[in-house]
């Protein structure tokens, strides 16, 4: 009996030994590709005076939507990552964060990166920088934007409906938001991707002291165009926090990585 079992251990211990070197090849073999992501995205998100709150949320999101599409997410709130090896990063995106963060040597840096091939992405309190602070990033947004007025519900609608940041909103989408008035000092050409129609909020509402005048028919929210050697996609909503769990938006927002990051997924 005893001779018996000790054969059917040796067996066993053989037939596992067997099998787990079979699964470590398995794993050493399997093409790399498998377990890759597709892309790289740098996320610059510092606190200001006005935008704070959204941060966990918004980071939380990202990261959900980082696993869900199988892109790599660096989240930084520190603008010395721009002192380093940028050409890693497929897009770099400026989260409620301006331009105006960065350092001298920090915007040569990024000025680089954007001429080599590099790609950006700008959301809402990132459009905003003072007038001639740095000419080459208000270039890069496309647009100046002065005052806004008091955040309000309006209808956003589609005008690109081929763009991937409009294939998860509706045509005419209910939305509250600071809607951003801008004017085009270096007469860039962008791509309109969501208008907002004037008659559907106040676009005089605003602070005392201050005075917002109406675009008129034409009134940008969101755009793309090409600066230096990359894609820019800019989106001029996202004010407060709950628009990060808001799944239209944050689908609205998956286009402009998509298309950024990739330059792909454009109906023509």
């Amino acid at each position: 009996m005893t001779t018996t079992m000790t054969i059917k251990e040796t067996r066993l211990k053989r037939i596992t030994r067997t099998l787990a070197a079979g699964l470590a090849l398995m794993a050493v073999t399997l093409p790399d590709a498998l377990a890759d992501n597709q892309f790289k995205l740098l996320v610059l998100a510092i606190p200001n005076k006005y935008h704070y709150e959204y941060i966990p949320v918004a980071r939380d999101s990202l990261e959900r939507m980082a696993k869900l599409h199988a892109f790599e997410l660096v989240w930084t709130n520190k603008t010395q990552m721009f002192e380093g090896d940028l050409r890693q990063y497929a897009a770099v995106m400026f989260l409620n964060t301006p331009g105006e963060e960065l350092t001298p040597a920090q915007r040569a840096k990024f000025e680089d990166y954007m001429r080599g091939g590099g790609n950006a992405i700008v959301v809402h309190r990132a459009a905003i920088t003072p007038p001639d602070n740095w000419p080459w990033y208000e270039k890069l947004v496309g647009r100046r934007v002065g005052v806004h007025p008091m955040l309000q519900t309006g209808v956003v609608t589609t005008v690109d409906k081929g763009f991937p940041a409009t294939y998860g909103v509706p045509e005419r989408w209910i939305w509250s938001d600071e809607f951003y008035v801008t004017t085009n000092p270096y007469n860039v050409k962008i791509n309109p991707v969501l208008n907002v129609d004037e008659s559907s909020y106040d676009p005089r509402k605003i602070w005392p002291g201050q005075v917002s005048e109406p675009m008129g028919k034409e009134h940008p929210i969101a755009w793309y165009h090409r600066h230096e050697q990359g894609r820019v996609f800019v989106t001029t909503l996202g004010h407060n926090v709950e628009m990060y769990r808001d799944p239209q938006y944050l689908a609205h927002l998956m286009g402009g990585i998509y298309w950024s990051a990739t330059g792909l997924g454009q109906r023509r």
